[in-house]
C-alpha cells in the first residue's frame, strides 16, 4: 500500500489572457503559452479550462501534439490536420525536435556548462513527483549552460535531449540548484517567486507540409 501524497493539491487559477499566436498556417499553430494554464484538461471538473480548449474555440481544428507543464510558459505547437499531428508526433518521438528552455535556479551553479545524465521515474509515494531512479528509471539527458549568475541565483539555458515528465525540474534539483518558484521541488522559494521560473524559449523541427526546418521563439518573461 502506497503512502498518501504529502504534496498539497494545487489551486488552479488559470490566467485570463488572450492567445499569443506566434505563427499559424494551414498545418500548424504555434502559441506562446502563459504560465499557470494547463495544456489539456485536467481530470477534475474545475480544470477543464486549458490551452487546447481556448485554442479550439478560436481555431476549431487545432490538435494536441505535445505538452508543457501547467506552470511552464513558452513555445508550444499544435497541428491543424491529423496528418500534421502524426508527422509532428514523430518529430518528438524520434527526438528530431529541438527545444531550449531558460530557467532561474536557486544558488550559484558552477561551472559554466555541463550535462545531467540521470534516469527518471515516478515517485509513486509522492505523486506527481518524479525522481532519479537508477534501477527502473528511463534514460534522461539535459545539457545546461550558464547565462548569468549571482551568489543567490543562476540563469541557465537548458537543452533536453529526452522528454521525461518534470525532467528539467528534477535534473536541476539533482544538481542541488532547483528551479525557483517550483511548488513541488522547491516550495521554500514560493514566497519570493509567484511562478515557476521555467520558460520554453525555442522550438525547432521539420514542417509537416514542406519538410523544411522551421524554428520558433518566445521572449522570456522573467
Amino acid at each position: 500500500m502506497h503512502k498518501p501524497s504529502l504534496i498539497p493539491d494545487f489551486a488552479y487559477d488559470p490566467p485570463d489572457t488572450p492567445l499569443q499566436i506566434l505563427h499559424e498556417d494551414a498545418a500548424i499553430i504555434v502559441i506562446d503559452k502563459p504560465a499557470g494554464l494547463l495544456t489539456v484538461p485536467g481530470k477534475l471538473e474545475n480544470r477543464q479550462d486549458c490551452l487546447i480548449s481556448r485554442l479550439q474555440a478560436a481555431r476549431w481544428n487545432a490538435l494536441t501534439v505535445h505538452r508543457l507543464d501547467c506552470d511552464t510558459s513558452g513555445v508550444i505547437i499544435f497541428a491543424r490536420t491529423k496528418q500534421a499531428q502524426g508527422f509532428l508526433g514523430q518529430e518528438f518521438e524520434h527526438r528530431r525536435a529541438q527545444k531550449t528552455y531558460v530557467a532561474r535556479l536557486k544558488g550559484r551553479l558552477e561551472p559554466d556548462s555541463g550535462t545531467v545524465d540521470l534516469p527518471l521515474g515516478s515517485d509513486w509515494d509522492f505523486r506527481p513527483r518524479q525522481k532519479v531512479d537508477p534501477v527502473k528509471g528511463r534514460p534522461a539527458v539535459t545539457d545546461w549552460q550558464v547565462l548569468d549568475r549571482s551568489d543567490r541565483e543562476t540563469r541557465v539555458r537548458l537543452t533536453p535531449h529526452t522528454g521525461r515528465s518534470h525532467q528539467l525540474r528534477v535534473h536541476m534539483l539533482a544538481l542541488g540548484h532547483p528551479i525557483l518558484g517550483d511548488q513541488i521541488y522547491a516550495p521554500e522559494t514560493l514566497a519570493d517567486h509567484a511562478r515557476l521560473m521555467l520558460h520554453a524559449e525555442t522550438l525547432g523541427l521539420h514542417h509537416p507540409t514542406t519538410g523544411d526546418w522551421v524554428s520558433f521563439a518566445a521572449p522570456v518573461p522573467f
